[in-house]
């Protein structure tokens, strides 16, 4: 039998095909080549159209099915990874009435910090975890606002994954983790967010039904196998947040277990069994995917929103793609730890969560230009980065969480080793690099809600550790003193 797992992102569609007996990959592939563009009409906004993802599933499944070892007559199940915090609304023909306002856009902060403060921060954090701020409920306050005439068309509200598995099956159904991860849930009723809809004037009756993450919600439709030349009746075994679900495909289900990548946006991701929060709400809690009445699990995410984008557009942008990204590693390799000075804030991709929703921009400091070149500014970038991730471990470790190892797939910023080199000594956190990624993970998610696999155990059989690295303390010396000088700056900045 063959798993398909589907990772929906903001820059690319990935899709991955699985043999569930053997646990080896049988085909990946990713589309478009270049990145998928995010529109911002207006400072602050970040949209895609659906239909693009849509377009992007069939050309990643059409690239799947050229290996001659897939067999769309095998596939026993379908899994699902998405871009988390967006809004879709459909009307009840299923079409789309506006763009999707994704995860990085900032228009309804304001919205948010208003709620938290009408409702009460007290309130919201034991009912919800989390300030409202721009998660999707609202966003979506802020369509009834600012469109009224496409909010009375709505006739269900969705997360981009919901959307996906609109596409492949014809219903409209969402899960208590997606639900939550719009600030939709609440976790002393452990029901919809009623009272913040009813603040917001929202009918409730603009959600779908929910299903657990592990769960066959729906069979591919015939509309939906023509299109991606699949066979009609595939179950639809899981969907799940990307930063969930890349906790899954490491195998991060357990209390104290940590999971992190850094893609467009960079995270770390801390399961608990106690619904933790930050009263700031400068990091936030989710449910899980594996959480159930008997066994409650939490994921804690810390998200900087500029990491891999900000590597991308100094590659794209700034060097007009003159070098690939191992060239960069390479170079950035050749300048010291601190780099001369040279300071990056990469803080370029919306209001930051662990800035408490502002939105400072990205800043580029202490350039010399008799002594500083390209090099500088490559790892200049990676130190920021890692550097941003650190801030915010800060917070998640006053929280009361330990955080003594860190597992990460082999992708994104994760293939460079300076940025492993960095990440690892300014945390002080051992660091295991697996073969794995988000799409990989949807398969696996897929053949346990499909009950493919019998158990845990057998779904993760071919994990493998890649490496260990290991805090060195002459570097974490140095990598601390870069930080705290990084630091200092952004404090300065936020005084503003």
């Amino acid at each position: 039998m063959q798993l398909l797992g589907y990772d929906v992102g903001s820059s690319s569609i990935k899709a991955c095909l699985l043999d569930a007996s053997t646990g080896n990959v049988i085909a990946s592939a990713a589309s478009p080549k270049t990145e998928l563009a995010i529109q911002s009409p207006k400072k602050g906004w970040a949209e895609q159209d659906p239909e693009v993802w849509w377009h992007h599933i069939k050309k990643s499944t059409a690239l799947i099915l050229d290996s001659e070892a897939a067999n769309p007559a095998d596939i026993a199940g379908i899994g699902i990874s998405y871009q988390m915090h967006g809004l879709v609304i459909v009307d009840e023909q299923h079409k789309v009435l506006h763009p999707a306002i994704i995860w990085c856009d900032g228009r309804a902060v304001e919205i948010g910090n208003q709620a938290f403060k009408d409702l009460g921060s007290e309130f919201c954090l034991e009912h919800y975890l989390n300030s409202p701020a721009n998660f999707t409920a609202s966003k979506l306050r802020w369509v009834r606002e600012n469109k009224p005439e496409i909010f009375s068309k709505i006739h269900k509200v969705m997360l981009p994954g919901d959307y996906i598995a609109m596409k492949l099956t014809g219903d409209i159904r969402t899960s208590v983790s997606g639900l939550s991860e719009g600030i939709l849930w609440d976790y002393q009723s452990n029901d919809i967010a009623y009272k913040l809809l009813a603040h917001y004037g929202i009918p409730a009756e603009l959600l779908p039904e929910y299903d657990p993450n592990f769960a066959v919600t729906g069979e591919l439709n015939k509309e939906g196998a023509d299109e991606l030349g699949l066979t009609s009746g595939i179950p639809i075994g899981y969907r799940a947040g990307d930063q969930p679900n890349n906790a899954l495909s490491l195998n991060v289900l357990d209390p104290g277990e940590v999971a992190a990548t850094a893609g467009t946006s960079g995270v770390i991701y801390g399961v608990t069994d106690k619904p933790l929060y930050d009263a700031k709400s400068r990091v936030n809690t989710f449910v899980h995917v594996n959480n159930d009445k008997g066994h409650p699990r939490y994921g804690v995410l810390l998200c900087i929103n500029g990491t891999g984008i900000q590597n991308s557009w100094l590659k794209n942008t700034v060097f007009d793609d003159r070098y690939s990204y191992d060239q960069m590693n390479e170079r950035a390799a050749e300048v010291p730890v601190g780099s001369e000075g040279v300071r990056v804030l990469p803080f370029g991709n919306g209001p930051e969560r662990v800035l408490q929703n502002r939105d400072i921009g990205a800043m580029l400091r202490n350039i010399n230009f008799n002594r500083h070149g390209d090099a500088h500014l490559m790892r200049a970038v990676q130190e920021g980065i890692a550097f941003s991730l650190n801030y915010g471990l800060q917070v998640m470790r006053q929280m009361g969480m330990s955080i003594d190892t860190i597992r990460v797939g082999s992708d994104n910023m994760f293939q460079s080793p300076l940025f492993r080199e960095v990440f690892t000594n300014v945390t002080g956190a051992t660091v295991e690099l697996y073969n794995s990624n988000g799409a990989l993970g949807a398969a696996i998610g897929a053949g346990l809600g499909a009950s493919v696999f019998k158990d845990r155990k057998e779904a993760f059989k071919n994990l493998e550790k890649i490496a260990t690295l290991k805090p060195n303390a002459q570097k974490q010396n140095d990598y601390q003193r870069a930080f705290e000088n990084w630091n200092n700056i952004l404090q300065k900045e936020l005084e503003v």
